[in-house]
């Protein structure tokens, strides 16, 4: 019987996936998410307590391991890639203070190359007739392109971020790099099963 061959993607882009606490800068090749876009209205107290965002995480990885299960059945398993998320306001790319304003965001998982948006809605369609999942009338198979980028680790909550994204900030102007396209934020940690203070997170921010 044929043997099913294991993509780890996370795994073959180490060095974008396990940064330092140190700012370094990297080369993203484009990559292939599935997306779902939303907004956090003025006033929120931020992602965590918005209704939409939790719907679209899970929406996210029902899908995705439902995309898993189904490839690993034709002999191509992939090991799923972390959640991801982009964050800015309206009329800039840069993410607003918690609570200042509207913060527009895009949630993403990095998928294997053989998926399609076929593949993928049927998948979504199966779990909102299960009602597993919400509507997810945004979901959709798109490529990210962000090239030469400066990232760096942040370790601790959420909440706590702004001062690892000031050190980035400072890194790329040392540099004479400016910022270009949107904040990104990788969540490796599983935040049910972290403590808040171990919780790592790489900070992105592609430059030119």
């Amino acid at each position: 019987m044929p043997t099913t061959t294991k993509l780890d993607m996370k795994r073959d882009l180490t060095p974008l996936y396990a940064p330092s606490t140190d700012p370094v800068l990297v080369e993203v090749p484009p990559l292939r998410y599935l997306m779902i876009d939303g907004v956090i209205p003025e006033g929120s107290s931020g992602p965590g307590t918005d209704p939409g965002f939790q719907e679209a995480i899970g929406a996210l990885y029902g899908v995705t391991y439902t995309l898993k299960f189904e490839s690993k059945a034709s002999r191509r398993d992939f090991v799923v890639m972390p959640l991801e998320g982009l964050f800015w306001a309206d009329g800039t790319e840069d993410a607003p203070p918690v609570g200042a304003g509207p913060m527009l965001w895009t949630l993403m998982i990095v998928q294997p190359p053989w998926i399609t948006q076929e593949a993928a809605s049927k998948a979504a369609g199966a779990l909102v007739e299960k009602r597993k999942v919400g509507r997810v009338p945004s979901l959709r198979l798109d490529t990210l392109t962000e090239g030469r980028a400066a990232q760096i680790l942040h370790v601790g909550p959420y909440t706590e971020e702004q001062p690892t994204i000031e050190k980035l900030r400072a890194f790329v102007a040392e540099r004479g790099l400016q910022p270009r396209q949107k904040h990104h934020e990788i969540y490796l940690s599983d935040p049910n099963r972290t403590a808040p203070e171990r919780l790592k997170t790489v900070i992105r921010q592609p430059v030119g």
